[in-house]
């Protein structure tokens, strides 16, 4: 079957991104990496990519915080249509999905939240789980859509709150779940794209 040629964005450490690169490492997942574009231009997850042999981009991500100036998410466009991206990956993107890309890309752009959507959106989710005092979060693998982690849910993998959890400990225990669950959602995804469902 052809491989889902996926294109990464992110702005940290690339935890994920290695997850998803070594599990394609593997044959577990029928994909390949064209591109991994990040805003912060000393990334982890660039130096991961140089080293899996996976083209590294930085885009300067303009005045915003929160979101990428409207050139630069156009260049963003460009760089994944340059490569023939059909699904853009988020891992560890630390800005909102903004018009050009969302339209470039149409229910083609996944991500990975750590809770069990709809509860906790936003930053730190797992301190939200703690604060609220609930007895398990877990992690999604949604769409993304024009709101705040809002878009449509692919899978979801729970994890217990322990007694003894620190915002340290449930978080890692978090990732280790989204490490799993974010190869098998890509997975299912290159399944239905390439049988003609996507």
């Amino acid at each position: 079957m052809e491989k889902l040629k996926i294109g990464v964005l992110g702005s940290g450490k690339g935890s994920n991104y290695r997850a998803i690169q070594e599990a394609i490492a593997r044959g577990e997942l029928n994909a390949e990496t064209r591109i991994v574009i990040s805003d912060v231009e000393t990334a982890g997850i660039l130096a991961l990519a140089r080293g899996f042999g996976v083209r590294a981009e930085y885009v300067a991500p303009g005045r915003f915080r929160t979101k990428l100036e409207p050139e630069a998410e156009a260049r963003v466009v460009e760089l994944l249509r340059e490569v023939g991206v059909e699904v853009v990956v988020l891992a560890g993107y630390m800005r909102m999905v903004k018009e050009p890309l969302l339209a470039a890309f149409p229910g083609r752009i996944v991500n990975i939240h750590p809770s069990l959507l709809p509860a906790f959106p936003g930053l730190e989710a797992w301190k939200q789980a703690l604060s609220a005092g609930v007895s398990e979060t877990g992690c999604t693998v949604h769409f993304v859509d024009r709101g705040m982690d809002t878009g449509p849910i692919i899978a979801q993998r729970p994890v217990p709150v322990l007694p003894r959890d620190t915002p340290e400990t449930l978080h890692a225990r978090i990732q280790v779940a989204e490490h799993q669950v974010y190869v098998e959602a890509l997975g299912s995804i290159a399944a239905a794209i390439h049988s003609g469902f996507g």
